[in-house]
């Protein structure tokens, strides 16, 4: 589903902390990746949609193999248990068995494990053909999705142990496995019991999965009885799980028994290896260990690297130990390793959060010297933390505001609308006026746009310091430039062009100058009103471009030049994405780096959400790596428009992922997300955990809407569950959230397919009464909120006339009327028609709704009133489908009123000659 939510273009606010990279979930968090384990472990159990006769998509959207599809409709057929003859059959493609085929097969078996596990034995005895781990995970799909109770998938066990123990041995060792991966360790530790029940060791693979888990559920005892059998079974650790180890018993402050077992595998510590004990050790505040463990790595001749130095900082930084964080920022800048832009925007955060300021300031010339451009998001953390209390700035620190503002001036950086406000009135506190007024100014032409609050409070200060005159301006303009522009703005989006074009007639008469904030008004208005060519030309002239006939009219006044800013160029992307033009959009933002207007979050936001729409996941990407290189972190708006596209494309483990890194950057789902997820659920057939997904999201807080309601009674109604539908309605009424019309077609269309039409009907009712748009404004505004898809796909687009401004409510009745007839309850169908008939937006008529009509009543010899229904249709200026005169006639000649059928069809074959 879409977001039916606007963005805020709010820009980011002084007090927002900016974590470190190393960032872990809150222990408050309303949500962890471990409360969708479930969702994770359903794309294990992808159930294929296949049919003889063409191929089906896998749950993870590749096409089956369509000798797979072959193979499995042989076994399914033979109704033999797999026997001689089923083998006969299969003989022809043994000799095409391979990897990928044969998982093909296995996925068709989710629901016959039986039939699966006998299909995987034979395979595995074809000559020339060896089970891969993809076939036994394959298998361990099978018999997790299988129906059968604990004794029958005990029962496959044994038969696969009959047939080949060495497989057996390989498929438990995976299981285990599998189970590690899913963070499983209680399943795990069951499945190695097993194992050993069936005489079997685990292999050294198993061994390292089974430590890693029990290190991730922090049960260190259990991972210190798992190594001891691993050592005796003669097996080591591998590098990456004794780093987890030595790591997890750090961050338990036992480093002394970490450093043992380094010896104990005999092992030469690398570099890596000491990453992961001082990371452990900064998450258990042992800094002096951690600084000791680094001089240890020294002695040792192993060289500490940029990670190295990156865990100790941002450990410091985690815990607020800021005089650890600049010994080791100068250590490691001595070594020629640098900090990211990520954590020097959390170190200056965390220096003004500590009231030192001089040291914040300072590190804007390091992340100089780094190589890395101080931007949006450091600036306004400095100038927010300095301006934003309520006690006024004292000299020496305003005077650093000031060269922090000059430079980000110099740079094309604009303060966000709060540091405006809060610049300007310490300016004013200590006397600068002048200075107050011309930031004002200043940022008015980088694209900050004052609302009335804001003047008002620039108006008082100026008062309250006797600067009369410069308050008086700035309420004229105020008067004048704000309220023409917002106007001028508004009647653009409502695409009143001529109107819009008139006001800012009226603005130049009345002496009243545009300013940049002016022109990207009519930028975004044209680009909202569906003008996009005017917005670009408006653009053009900005930028300096000769005459452009259709966008001189703006431009009329010589010496106003008004280059564009970062609002400016933010508005034109977005409005060049809404209009299918991504990469004209792509080009805007390498001209804006040219221009050395940096881009800001919303502009990022904008091209992510453009790709993603349009299916190029690689271009989102990349502006999604670029976004975070310049120390943006992503919002909820930036992964929901990746989680939508990724649902779309059907790409459920690469959304899973996406959300997991959500919650890693402590940024839970929002309604939309969660909608967005249960929509992309239902459409893969999950209903099951669509409906998880939404009890979830209502027991974290996140209360679902009419949109999220609809999608999931939807997903209900596709998968045939139409009394789970009608539940679903009743329990969203109960719970204060309204039904729109949007929800009552989707569960109308459901009962009518199902053959609930008392109900369909009932709901026609109720939907009448109360939920149905009176006017066709109100009408779209239902429909904005839900996605173009999904509208499409329910045929209300094609219902809106742009010159009809009544409700398309015949298309409702079809369905129903339609429905009644060919379940011959023609009495309710002529009911419906009466009704609709005789109210006034029923003109003209449609003739799909008479023909079904007239059909099912000439087959039920009731020819009178289907040619009485014929001249109505006549009569409200309606042509008939040449299917009625059919009709008709075979009505005439059941009822043997032959003559009339000879006359009538005789007319109608005039009629065609005509």
């Amino acid at each position: 589903m879409s977001k039916g939510v606007s963005r805020s273009i709010a820009r980011l606010s002084p007090t927002q902390p900016i974590l470190a990279e190393t960032v872990t979930i809150a222990e408050n968090s309303l949500v962890s990746s471990e409360e969708f384990a479930f969702l994770r472990d359903s794309l294990l159990q992808s159930q294929p949609e296949c049919s003889s006769s063409s191929s089906s998509e896998s749950g993870s959207g590749t096409r089956l193999n369509d000798d797979a599809l072959l193979i499995w409709n042989v076994i399914k057929n033979s109704n033999d248990g797999f026997g001689d003859k089923t083998q006969s059959l299969l003989r022809p493609f043994r000799h095409r068995l391979n990897e990928s085929l044969v998982v093909d097969v296995l996925k068709l078996f989710v629901q016959n494990a039986e039939l699966g596990v006998k299909f995987f034995i034979w395979s595995g005895r074809q000559i020339g053909y060896t089970h891969t781990v993809p076939v036994y995970d394959a298998l361990l799909d099978v018999l997790g999705c299988s129906s059968s109770s604990n004794d029958k998938h005990e029962h496959f066990l044994r038969e696969i142990k009959d047939d080949d123990k060495e497989v057996l041995c390989k498929l438990l060792n995976l299981l285990i496995r599998k189970c590690c991966r899913n963070g499983l360790w209680n399943l795990a530790l069951e499945e190695l019991g097993r194992l050993k029940d069936f005489g079997y060791k685990p292999s050294p693979v198993t061994y390292n999965a089974l430590i890693q888990v029990f290190l991730k559920a922090d049960r260190l005892d259990t991972g210190y009885l798992l190594h001891r059998e691993m050592s005796v079974s003669g097996f080591r650790m591998d590098c990456h799980t004794l780093g987890r180890f030595v790591h997890s018993l750090c961050r338990a402050e036992r480093w002394r028994e970490a450093l043992d077992l380094i010896e104990k595998e005999e092992c030469v510590p690398d570099t890596a290896i000491y990453n992961q004990m001082i990371s452990g050790l900064c998450e258990a505040s042992l800094f002096e260990e951690a600084m000791d463990f680094l001089n240890r790595m020294r002695s040792s001749s192993c060289i500490p690297n940029v990670l190295t130095y990156r865990i100790l900082l941002c450990g410091c930084l985690n815990k607020r130990k800021l005089g650890r964080c600049k010994r080791i920022l100068s250590m490691m800048m001595t070594e020629g390793c640098y900090p990211s832009p990520k954590i020097f925007n959390s170190l200056v955060h965390a220096y003004c959060k500590a009231g030192d300021y001089f040291s914040a300031y300072k590190l804007l010339n390091k992340m100089a010297i780094c190589g890395y451009q101080p931007g949006y998001v450091v600036y306004n953390i400095l100038i927010g933390a300095i301006c934003g209390n309520e006690e006024s700035a004292g000299e020496g620190v305003l005077e650093l505001a000031e060269n922090a503002y000059k430079e980000m001036l110099d740079a094309g950086i604009a303060l966000n609308k709060v540091n405006v406000i809060n610049f300007a009135r310490n300016l004013c506190r200590a006397g600068k006026f002048e200075k107050a007024y011309t930031v004002i100014r200043e940022m008015m032409s980088k694209g900050f746009v004052p609302d009335c609050n804001t003047y008002s409070n620039v108006i008082v200060f100026l008062c309250n310091a006797s600067k009369v005159e410069n308050a008086v301006l700035l309420f004229e303009e105020m008067k004048r430039n704000v309220t023409y522009t917002a106007l001028i703005h508004a009647y653009l989006k409502a695409k009143k062009f001529s109107y819009a074009n008139e006001l800012f007639e009226v603005m130049l008469s009345e002496g009243c100058t545009p300013n940049v904030v002016t022109y990207t008004a009519l930028i975004d208005g044209h680009c909202k009103g569906g003008d996009i060519e005017k917005a670009c030309q408006i653009y053009a002239r900005m930028k300096g471009s000769g005459e452009i006939s259709d966008a001189d009219m703006y431009f009329r006044i010589d010496g106003n030049t008004q280059k564009p800013n970062v609002v400016t160029y933010g508005a034109l992307i977005d409005g060049l994405c809404k209009a299918h033009k991504v990469e004209d959009a792509h080009d805007l933002l390498a001209a804006m780096s040219v221009e050395g207007c940096e881009p800001n979050h919303i502009v990022y936001d904008a091209l992510i959400d453009g790709f993603c729409k349009h299916g190029k996941l690689d271009q989102a990407q990349e502006i999604f790596a670029k976004m975070s290189e310049c120390g943006y972190n992503p919002n909820v708006y930036t992964y929901s428009s990746l989680i939508d596209r990724l649902f779309k494309d059907k790409r459920l483990d690469l959304a899973l992922k996406v959300l997991s890194k959500m919650l890693e950057n402590s940024c839970p789902p929002n309604v939309i997300i969660y909608t967005e997820m249960i929509d992309g659920f239902c459409k893969a057939g999950k209903t099951d955990e669509a409906y998880k997904l939404m009890l979830m999201m209502e027991e974290k807080g996140c209360h679902a809407n009419v949109v999220t309601y609809t999608a999931m009674i939807d997903g209900f109604g596709k998968a045939g569950k139409v009394e789970k539908s009608l539940e679903l309605l009743r329990q969203m009424c109960s719970r204060g959230c309204a039904p729109n019309y949007v929800t009552y077609r989707v569960l109308i269309n459901h009962c009518c397919a199902a053959g609930l039409l008392d109900e369909a009907h009932q709901l026609l009712e109720e939907m009448k009464q109360t939920y149905w748009p009176l006017h066709m404004a109100s009408y779209r505004k239902v429909i904005q909120g839900f996605s173009q898809d999904f509208i499409i796909n329910l045929g209300l687009l094609d219902e809106i006339n742009e010159n009809d401004s009544s409700v398309p409510v015949t298309p409702v009745y079809r369905i129903l009327i339609d429905s009644f007839c060919k379940a011959r309850r023609l009495e309710v169908a002529l009911e419906l028609h009466k009704e609709i008939s005789s109210s006034p937006l029923f003109l003209p008529a449609d003739r799909s709704l008479y023909s079904s009509l007239i059909e099912n009543l000439s087959l039920s010899c009731k020819v009178d009133k289907a040619f009485e229904l014929y001249g109505d249709l006549i009569r409200r200026g309606g042509v008939p489908h040449l299917c009625v005169f059919f009709f008709l006639i075979k009505g005439l000649i059941m009822v043997n009123r032959w003559e009339e059928a000879l006359l009538l069809s005789d007319s109608f074959c005039n009629m065609i000659l005509m």
